[in-house]
């Protein structure tokens, strides 16, 4: 059995993307009464518009989820029944385990007396990041149906009817502002392009230059004109604006999201040698194995340092202060090893490591393949345990 190193490479980039761009545009500011209440430095810089497109990386979540399903399915010698329990199984146990520990938290927060505005963001931080995992469940579960299908018609044919739902629900809710129930039309339709795209990465689809160079030109030509056409500039929501490209997910996320995986698939050998060192190759592994967990308990992290700290009374550059300025930004830099460090201590220290499946990198630049049926793309040759947490499993 083989691990792809670069694709546990973009997975690894999209775990830290989505920590790092979290912690750096949730500012917790430290109110008179001791209470503390969100706000976005990008309200008050959009300059830094132009950094979410590098932090906000959902679609490589999803992407990477994708490979790993369409493996981990090829090689599963039960039925499709028994495979989907358990990977949906890897979803839900840290799911109620965050839940479970975070209500005891909570309540012994209330206990002691903790202001209602800050248990108000602590409770919105710990929840609203599980709302990643409602899109990708359902993913994980139509994994068989849409592995036929993108090998029967292609990955182009089979995201495109996803792409239109997508364009369709953006005009809805720009001529009708109201219609918030197309919210789950887009929610699973944008993050089923680059869940397809995974999907057909595995079975070799979209090896070498060529497909990679399509994407990622073809992302980056239509950032630009939705942007040009009113989108707005920003990859996640700022408050205030009067449209959100994350919630729900618009035309423009799509766009990053092929942008991003076009740019991965060309730096595919760069990864592959950056893997096969022993440093980045070991913290590649070690954020792939704790992927659910670390995307679980980042939010609660920063809050729990933000609410000790609040008790001291006085306002922390960069934890509690206005995020306003480029001495905010500064600051908040500042505050990442410390956040970095306990994160790993509660993830990696808390819970056993699985059983680890036979780790040798993939002997070539490309996607293990075989042969298959004649004008279908082929079976994945060996597969390693690709999917370690993140709905990558």
């Amino acid at each position: 059995m083989t691990r792809d190193r670069a694709v546990d490479a973009l997975r690894g980039y999209a775990v830290g993307g989505v920590v790092l761009g979290h912690w750096l545009v949730t500012g917790l500011v430290l109110t008179s009464d001791g209470s503390l209440h969100q706000a976005s430095p990008l309200a008050a810089m959009p300059a830094l518009a132009p950094a979410t497109w590098l932090l906000q990386t959902l679609g490589l979540f999803f992407f990477t989820a994708g490979y790993a399903s369409a493996r981990s399915v090829a090689r599963h010698r039960g039925g499709p029944a028994g495979w989907l329990a358990r990977r949906l199984r890897r979803l839900v146990l840290p799911t109620v385990a965050l839940l479970g520990a975070g209500a005891a938290v909570l309540l012994v927060a209330t206990v002691v007396g903790t202001p209602d505005g800050t248990l108000a963001v602590a409770l919105t931080l710990a929840v609203s990041p599980l709302w990643f995992l409602l899109p990708l469940a359902a993913l994980v579960a139509l994994t068989v149906p849409l592995r036929a299908a993108v090998r029967r018609w292609g990955p182009w044919w089979c995201a495109a009817p996803a792409v239109a739902a997508v364009a369709g629900a953006d005009l809805a809710a720009r001529l009708l502002p109201t219609a918030g129930g197309l919210l789950p039309v887009s929610l699973l339709a944008a993050w089923a392009v680059p869940y397809l795209l995974g999907l057909a990465h595995a079975d070799g689809r979209l090896a070498g230059r060529r497909p990679a160079a399509g994407l990622a030109l073809g992302g980056a030509v239509a950032l630009a004109a939705l942007i040009a056409a009113g989108y707005p500039a920003s990859a996640v929501g700022v408050p205030g604006a009067a449209m959100s490209n994350l919630n729900p997910p618009s035309l423009l996320a799509v766009a990053l999201a092929g942008t991003q995986i076009g740019l991965g698939l060309l730096a595919r050998p760069a990864l592959l040698r950056l893997t096969a060192r022993r440093g980045p190759g070991r913290a590649v592994e070690a954020v792939n194995r704790n992927a659910v967990r670390i995307y679980l308990w980042h939010q609660p992290v920063l809050v729990g340092v933000s609410a000790l700290a609040a008790r001291a009374g006085a306002a922390l550059p960069g934890l509690h202060t206005p995020p306003d300025g480029a001495g905010w930004v500064v600051a908040r830099l500042g505050w990442l090893p410390v956040l970095a460090l306990l994160l790993a201590a509660l993830v990696v220290g808390r819970w056993p490591h699985p059983r680890r499946d036979d780790t040798r990198p993939a002997p070539t630049g490309r996607p293990p393949r075989s042969t298959g049926h004649p004008g279908r793309c082929p079976e994945p040759a060996g597969t390693g345990r690709l999917g370690h947490r993140e709905g990558a499993r």
